[in-house]
């Protein structure tokens, strides 16, 4: 039997912590999790990845073990409650950025609300083009940005939700699947149980380390701007230049 995931540094971090106290509100509570990632501009901060994982983890804990210690609904509603939560947060994300976007970012010249991470989450579009909104889930800040970059560049919203949709499957699902799978190896499955602590601190330091190298690197950058007299970019400088299928334009 795999024992209850346990971690004592971070107790709001702590599935098991999240399981006794929402009791049978546990999915949703992890559904807003996800949710917040990208519908609500605050995933830098959120290791949503662990938590996937740790949440498959638990619901082999508390179906396939005797007696049950975890979350104890079916792995497939899990997964697909999962991936809705995700597929909804980024739908959100875009009607941010498509509606209120430019008002938003472009009066903020550094910090993490700024034309900066607007323009480096473009760069990442123009790179992948459509596919980003798939790859964006694994890639932290980015993640957070990608919805909110392809409504202020008004990617063509069909084709932005279908990528979205295909993004939060293989995300959302995928990684609540691979933790649940990860309970029929009871070696690995302990020792994520032993050093979940560990695990906790790394995804916090990715998530957190990154965002404040660039928040620091933008405050520099705009108090150079403005001790220079640099002019403002425009809005239109925001948008992304894509076409009516999502593509970069040529």
């Amino acid at each position: 039997m795999i024992p209850p995931v346990h971690t004592a540094l971070f107790p709001f971090l702590d599935p098991e912590n999240i399981i006794n106290i929402a009791g049978p509100w546990a999915l949703l509570v992890v559904c807003l999790i996800v949710f917040a990632e990208t519908g609500l501009l605050v995933g830098f901060v959120l290791p949503g990845d662990t938590l996937l994982v740790i949440t498959g983890l638990l619901t082999f804990s508390g179906t396939m073990t005797d007696p049950p210690a975890g979350i104890q609904i079916p792995i497939y509603l899990v997964c697909l409650a999962i991936a809705f939560a995700a597929f909804l947060g980024g739908e959100v994300g875009y009607l941010i950025g498509h509606r209120a976007g430019p008002r938003i970012f472009e009066r903020k010249e550094s910090g993490l609300f700024s034309r900066e991470n607007v323009d480096r989450t473009n760069r990442f579009f123009e790179r992948f083009g459509p596919f980003a909104i798939i790859a964006a889930r694994f890639v932290p800040i980015v993640r957070t940005f990608a919805p909110v970059a392809a409504g202020v560049g008004h990617m063509n919203y069909r084709r932005y939700s279908l990528f979205n949709a295909i993004g939060a499957l293989i995300w959302g699902a995928g990684l609540t699947f691979f933790g649940f799978l990860l309970g029929f190896v009871p070696p690995i499955a302990d020792f994520v149980k032993n050093y979940i602590d560990v695990i906790l601190i790394i995804a916090v330091v990715v998530a957190i380390v990154p965002t404040a190298f660039h928040t620091i690197q933008s405050f520099r950058k705009a108090k150079k701007a403005r001790l220079a007299g640099a002019p403002t970019t425009a809005t239109g400088s925001l948008a992304l230049d894509l076409d009516d299928d999502g593509a970069p334009k040529a």
